[in-house]
């Protein structure tokens, strides 16, 4: 193995570097020295191959997006396939010494095995969990053929893993107790915005179409809660008698055209504003401008282990929380949030209107969360962890200390 490892990550959900967890990791790893290439899908206009900030990029084209199982699986097994190929190519051209894969897919590790015959080590980057993002997407109570598929490629992705990359303590207990693998192996890498994510100067214009302005940031799927979101306004307007305040959602994805659809036969039009995806700093202004954000997403074995990066955000920009009473979201805002009673959008409303009215509660729960991310939860946090898990887990230390040329690890 030369002097500095050289890392190949893998990426199929986003464009490098769109999916800012890789990006993140990929400078963390650069900037400790190690040799880093990412394989990623291309987006519109991107060169096929390119270096970022020393990071050497090669895509592959884009499949289309999966809208259905048998369209999921299309798109994940040609996507392995992909990578798999550009894979060798990466590593004819550069060489390979560690594979990093972010699910989803889950049939990553097939890559990572073949690889594992030639000395290459296998990093799972564990970032969603699969059965239960099925589960929840398609309204399954219980377990059926294709969750247990994807539970066995998940295990197959955990036992193929030299080490496992947890976002948060229950992804770290799923991949001991489901996964088989021993403390020791499994390293909790958060999602945490950097330092630097600070609000922005209010959008003037966005703040003089109402009193109060309540955000919404992220993906709009069918497993996130948009939903409950919209019949809490309803109950807001109608239930609670407020004309106060205007919803901003900021986001995209494949439950939009039945968002919409809601909103009209919920009467609330003139009370929401769907502003699609939009660049970051624009996304970041609006969200500066809000009294309150939202954390819509309701109670199921999903979410409840999951850390949102929106959470996250609201926290960093100091803004007060709504969010159900889910396990991950407690643990991420602790007083920065009211939690409403699981899946209850009456609950929801009532506390968001609660906030609204307090404007006192609101300043003092928003400098909480930012604290805390300040404090704990950014990303200047994570990066030491990333860097043992690659330092300590796969025992490459010394070997980075050595093609630094300093006699002791930067974490």
């Amino acid at each position: 193995m030369p002097s500095s490892a050289r890392i190949l990550l893998l990426v199929e959900n986003n464009a490098y570097p769109f999916d800012v967890r890789v990006r993140r990791e990929a400078q963390a790893l650069r900037e400790a020295d190690y040799q880093v290439s990412v394989i990623s899908p291309r987006g519109a206009g991107q060169p096929w191959t390119e270096v970022i900030d020393g990071v050497a990029v090669y895509r592959f084209p884009a499949p289309p997006g999966g809208s259905g199982l048998f369209g999921y699986a299309f798109e994940f097994g040609y996507a392995t396939f992909a990578m798999l190929l550009l894979s060798i190519w990466v590593a004819l051209r550069r060489g390979v010494d560690v594979i990093h894969a972010a699910n989803p897919p889950d049939t990553l590790f097939v890559i990572g095995a073949l690889f594992r015959l030639f000395g290459v080590r296998f990093v799972y980057d564990h970032h969603d969990l699969a059965p239960e993002t099925y589960l929840s997407r398609f309204a399954k109570r219980d377990e059926n053929l294709v969750s247990r598929a994807l539970r066995l490629l998940e295990r197959c992705s955990y036992q193929v893993a030299d080490i496992v990359i947890a976002t948060n303590e229950s992804y770290k207990a799923l991949a001991i107790e489901r996964g088989g693998k021993q403390p020791h192996e499994v390293f909790v890498v958060r999602n945490g915005p950097p330092r630097d994510f600070r609000p922005l100067p209010a959008d003037p214009a966005l703040a003089a179409r109402a009193h109060h302005v309540v955000g919404y940031i992220g993906t709009m799927g069918p497993q996130d809660g948009v939903d409950y979101w919209l019949r809490a306004i309803h109950q807001m307007v109608f239930r609670f008698g407020r004309s106060d305040f205007l919803a901003v959602l900021i986001g995209s994805g494949d439950a939009v055209p039945k968002l919409y659809a809601l909103t009209k036969e919920l009467a609330i039009e003139k009370f929401v504003w769907f502003t699609g995806r939009i660049p970051d700093f624009e996304a970041r202004t609006y969200l500066s401008t809000t009294s309150v954000c939202v954390h819509p997403d309701p109670l199921n074995p999903l979410n409840d282990r999951s850390t949102m990066n929106k959470m996250m955000e609201y926290m960093a920009l100091g803004k007060a929380i709504v969010s159900f009473d889910l396990k991950e979201a407690r643990y991420s805002a602790h007083d920065a949030a009211l939690y409403a009673r699981p899946n209850d959008a009456t609950d929801f409303a009532r506390n968001v209107c609660w906030l609204l009215d307090h404007p006192e509660e609101r300043q003092r729960m928003g400098e909480l969360g930012r604290l805390r991310v300040s404090n704990a939860l950014s990303w200047e946090h994570s990066v030491p962890e990333l860097l043992r898990a690659y330092d300590h887990g796969l025992g490459l230390g010394s070997q980075r200390r050595a093609a630094n040329g300093t006699s002791s690890g930067r974490t």
